[in-house]
């Protein structure tokens, strides 16, 4: 994992952000249309919002990272790195994207496959009885990145995480004596430990979705 080559492609977006500010007149942009559900701890405005979005980017090498230690102590890492290749190369050789989104708007829509594709891959760990895998809960902030980039092109965001995740993690992963070792080896309270340094994202951003207000 190159974890520094993540970092420092944050860094230089950050700097084509004070001189051209596409992210910044992006969520201008974007925020009359936010639903009323999505909702800041100190009430929505252009700068929360702001500070919300590059949180995002910001946790990418964070999650991946936090991802490789959990990993490595739970002795998984073989079936997780590749995962976590994949997510990297999302941020570092992205695929195409919409010719207009440049500096930190670019990174938004690659942040957004690393963070589903990790959330995904997690799942069907969940499902087998792995327990999770991620010890942060990106649910919520990738929903409210999801309604930012606006739809079909989250859709088809979605449709690229899940062709990968298709090919990378098929269902034989969990039927292998590796996976079964791990489900006995860690117990709940085992798993717990290995995540409890970790913060969760949703709080340290600020930003929520208020369900009894979705209608």
């Amino acid at each position: 994992m190159n974890i520094i080559a993540l970092r420092e492609r944050i860094s230089l977006a950050e700097h084509h952000e004070t001189t051209e500010s596409n992210l910044r007149d992006w969520l201008q942009e974007h925020m009359p249309s936010l639903h009323r559900s999505i909702a800041a701890n100190g009430g929505n405005d252009p700068e929360t919002l702001m500070s919300f979005v590059r949180g995002y980017i910001g946790q990418v090498p964070d999650v991946l990272e936090a991802a490789l230690a959990v990993a490595t102590e739970a002795r998984i890492g073989p079936q997780l790195l590749p995962v976590m290749k994949v997510a990297e190369s999302f941020f570092l050789q992205p695929p195409d994207l919409p010719s207009d989104h440049q500096g930190l708007l670019a990174l938004l829509d690659e942040a957004y496959l690393a963070h589903r594709l990790l959330e995904e891959v997690n799942d069907r760990y969940l499902a087998h009885g792995g327990g999770q895998l991620v010890p942060l809960d990106t649910t919520r902030a990738s929903l409210i990145v999801h309604h930012l980039l606006g739809e079909p092109f989250a859709n088809e965001l979605d449709s690229l995480v899940q062709v990968t995740v298709d090919g990378l993690v098929p269902a034989e992963v969990f039927q292998g004596p590796d996976f079964s070792e791990y489900k006995q080896r860690m117990n709940v309270e085992g798993r717990r430990s290995l995540w409890q340094e970790w913060p969760c994202m949703s709080e340290q951003l600020g930003m929520g979705i208020r369900l009894q207000d979705a209608s």
